[in-house]
């Protein structure tokens, strides 16, 4: 895809909608291929994140965290227990309920993905300043709390 094609409409690059859009194919595009030699994708980055950041929690409070669907969480958690890379065990509250917790080869492999993400974000805004860097995170932020759900 080119990013800016020769003779593109005025009127399609002052489209927020669309460029965004376009962007986000282009970020995909270079999160995948940063998370590809790990085995890991998105869905498995975003849960082990989660659980670094908030400790043990149960599957479906890591789904609602996230914002990932129940039975994608479910295809990243069975993926990410046979590698060890989490355990899920029945929480001692609620037998009905799983509980999630980071294993240290997890948090290990989160540094890793962590370090690879980082070296994709670099790419996606390469000749961005660090203050337009974080601007532009902030303006993304910003969309993103204007539609959040009430």
């Amino acid at each position: 895809m080119d990013p800016a094609p020769a003779g593109a409409s005025g009127r399609l690059r002052a489209l927020p909608t669309r460029l965004i859009g376009r962007v986000a194919i282009i970020a995909n595009r270079c999160t995948e291929k940063a998370l590809e030699p790990t085995g890991s994708r998105r869905y498995h980055y975003a849960l082990l994140a989660t659980l670094d950041e908030h400790g043990p929690l149960s599957q479906a409070e890591v789904g609602r965290r996230t914002g990932i669907d129940r039975s994608d969480v479910v295809a990243a958690v069975n993926d990410l227990a046979d590698r060890g890379l989490l355990v899920r065990a029945p929480d001692p509250a609620d037998r009905r309920r799983n509980t999630l917790t980071l294993t240290p080869a997890g948090r290990d492999h989160l540094a890793d993905l962590d370090t690879r993400l980082e070296a994709a974000q670099r790419e996606l805004l390469l000749g961005f300043s660090t203050a337009e860097r974080a601007n532009f995170v902030l303006l993304l932020n910003r969309v993103l709390e204007q539609h959040a759900p009430q």
